[in-house]
């Protein structure tokens, strides 16, 4: 990918997906890029939104579950993807960040014994759905995953991003307006995402290698279902974050065939 005036241009070298969207400030130059979720599980919905002008809202880009991006303004004009919000002594977020939704269900609700996305009442499948405590809450909740395509893209548009504006971090919706918003939430690998787009070396990681066999699972405890079969011992992993005797973690190896494993491991088989 690669970006000319402001535009973002896929491999093949056309532009991606362009609509205008009416919800947009002035020129300004960006600091931070901001990830987000739009808590539905389609992406027509929100690039319809973004189009209206009575939304009041935009973000530059959304990046659908199958990868697929749309451009809403250029990377230098101003969307309105952060709302009321403060970030190391800035305040309006808006004005100095780059702003990506994915589209994801973010939290879920159970309806019988299916969970579903309380925006347009679509029913997620138990195997994209993690159950975790989000890092400003106490309590546990569903959450919907990201896909492994939609991340890869993001962190390929993500490291473009941070490369052509000498960008500074890349912070979550949660971050910047903690009390308001918990996008992009637990579900989604900002440890690994932020150091991968920054460009920072492994050393930089929480990493880890595991003693011995171990169940990864969907959530922090045993009596949550594993996300596939044991870990082999040995296996290198960067922890993300921590919940009492559990580690949320990344898998770095290819296992069973699969790339980008994430869930809960117990600390005490974890070790440098």
């Amino acid at each position: 990918m690669k970006i000319l005036n402001h535009l973002l241009f896929a491999d093949d070298g056309k532009q991606v997906s362009y609509r205008a969207t009416p919800n947009k400030g002035s020129k300004y130059t960006p600091t931070y890029l901001v990830m987000h979720y739009t808590a539905a599980t389609k992406a027509a919905g929100s690039i319809a939104w973004f189009l209206k002008p009575e939304a009041k809202a935009s973000a530059h880009l959304v990046i659908d579950r199958d990868g697929t991006i749309t451009q809403f303004a250029p990377f230098n004009i101003v969307t309105w993807h952060a709302g009321v919000s403060q970030w190391n002594g800035l305040n309006g977020l808006n004005s100095y960040s780059i702003g990506i939704e994915l589209v994801n269900g973010g939290r879920l609700a159970k309806q019988g014994s299916k969970w579903v996305c309380p925006v347009d009442k679509t029913t997620v499948p138990d195997d994209d759905v993690i159950i975790a405590k989000h890092k400003n809450e106490n309590s546990e909740a569903a959450w919907h995953e990201y896909s492994e395509k939609q991340l890869a893209i993001a962190i390929d548009v993500a490291t473009l991003l941070v490369k052509t504006y000498a960008l500074k971090d890349v912070i979550g919706h949660e971050d910047i307006a903690p009390f308001r918003k918990s996008d992009p939430g637990p579900a989604f690998p900002m440890g690994s995402f932020k150091s991968k787009a920054m460009g920072r070396k492994d050393e930089t990681l929480d990493l880890y290698k595991t003693s011995t066999e171990v169940n990864i699972r969907k959530g922090a405890g045993t009596q949550f279902e594993t996300v596939t079969k044991m870990l082999p011992a040995n296996t290198k992993v960067t922890v993300l974050k921590r919940e009492g005797n559990w580690s949320f973690v990344e898998v770095l190896d290819t296992v069973h065939g699969l790339n980008d494993i994430e869930g809960w491991i117990s600390s005490k088989y974890l070790v440098k």
